[in-house]
């Protein structure tokens, strides 16, 4: 039957959601408006291997779930919104890219996931819920988390790509 979705995805989704959660609230570095951590490796990971789609429905219901089960603070819908943005392009430069090159496929995704979403963007969103007038202001105290984050994601991308090859000749 065609429009049907496969259970393997399903279960895959849902397990890679509840890993990046657990990442993101239990596993990361938290400070008002920073988080570092390694909550975007199980997006990173279900978008090489299922695609940007996957990757989109991943990050929207991690962070969804998250902020609804162990909140830090207001729940505000662009974080989710974003969510989903960074799991479809981590999806959009990385699935089935043979060969991987790195300043086609891996430099993109962090830089677009990690600078123009995540400190731009979502730098309003933190700025709207603190009440602050002065979105440089918190785009300057966001600065050193980025700092940390863009390199993370360049050397850990790589390795997701080998694991993704590995997984997908098992699913």
């Amino acid at each position: 039957m065609k429009g049907r979705i496969p259970l393997r995805l399903i279960t895959a989704c849902a397990m890679m959601a509840a890993l990046s959660v657990v990442l993101n609230r239990f596993c990361s570095i938290h400070t008002a408006g920073w988080t570092i951590g390694f909550a975007f490796v199980p997006v990173a990971l279900i978008a090489i291997v299922y695609g940007p789609t996957a990757g989109a429905v991943v990050g929207g219901l991690a962070d969804l779930i998250g902020a609804l089960l162990f909140p830090f603070g207001s729940y505000h819908p662009g974080f989710t919104v974003i969510g989903a943005l960074m799991g479809a392009v981590y999806g959009w430069f990385l699935y089935n890219r043979k060969p991987v090159r790195f300043f086609l496929h891996i430099l993109p995704p962090a830089l677009i996931n990690n600078l123009l979403l995540g400190l731009f963007v979502n730098t309003v969103w933190v700025s709207q819920l603190y009440g602050s007038r002065t979105y440089w202001g918190w785009f300057v105290y966001r600065l050193p988390e980025y700092a940390v984050l863009v390199p993370l994601n360049l050397i850990l991308l790589p390795v997701l790509i080998k694991l993704a090859g590995q997984i997908k000749k098992y699913r």
